[in-house]
């Protein structure tokens, strides 16, 4: 499949992509406790959390929203979070998150925020052309899926989960989790008819 780059001003190429992607947003999936989370399994299990880098392919569509509905429109990098050492880089979101931990809320981020952090040293990888896992779940998806988990700590994680699904002054829905963003997760699908590639481990 080849060598890949990521740059943080230039976008993402090569590896399985045949064009040039640059990074439209990135999101986190996490669950209740350590043992759920991530959109992926590796052998049946479950990480606490996956992190999500979504491009958009800039040489054949002209803007994200034209690209997110079409083949070959999207790059998704999948991250594994693992519980151990703190991130630092990531410190500097989830130590805002206890000022926005109601929805529609907003934190300036002063020093910036450099997304090539959240990419594992190792860059082995799986691959497989795939959808969003959101509505309406496009076809347009080539995923990268890395091997290597990213470490975060127990307490970054529990900042993600000390979120609200509701805003400030509203009344909570109750439910299950009684307002708190978790289990934020879409179940993993049968493979069916994709093909899977990987890089050697």
């Amino acid at each position: 499949m080849g060598d890949w780059g990521y740059e943080k001003h230039n976008g993402l190429q090569g590896g399985p992509l045949n064009h040039k992607y640059q990074l439209a947003q990135f999101h986190c999936h996490w669950g209740k406790t350590d043992e759920t989370g991530s959109e992926h399994t590796v052998v049946g299990v479950m990480h606490p959390g996956e992190i999500h880098l979504v491009h958009w392919n800039t040489e054949l569509f002209q803007s994200f929203d034209e690209a997110v509905s079409n083949k070959k429109g999207l790059a998704v990098l999948g991250v594994f979070l693992q519980v151990g050492d703190e991130h630092v880089e990531l410190r500097k979101l989830t130590s805002k998150m206890s000022q926005i931990s109601y929805k529609g809320q907003t934190v300036p981020l002063i020093d910036g925020f450099d997304p090539s952090t959240l990419i594992p040293g190792d860059h082995a990888y799986w691959t497989y052309e795939g959808s969003l896992t959101t509505p309406p779940c496009y076809e347009s998806v080539t995923w990268i899926v890395f091997k290597q988990p990213l470490q975060v700590s127990g307490q970054q994680l529990n900042q993600f989960r000390k979120l609200h699904s509701f805003g400030e002054g509203e009344v909570n829905p109750g439910g299950e989790f009684f307002g708190h963003i978790f289990e934020n997760y879409r179940p993993p699908l049968p493979l069916g008819d994709r093909v899977l590639h990987t890089t050697p481990n």
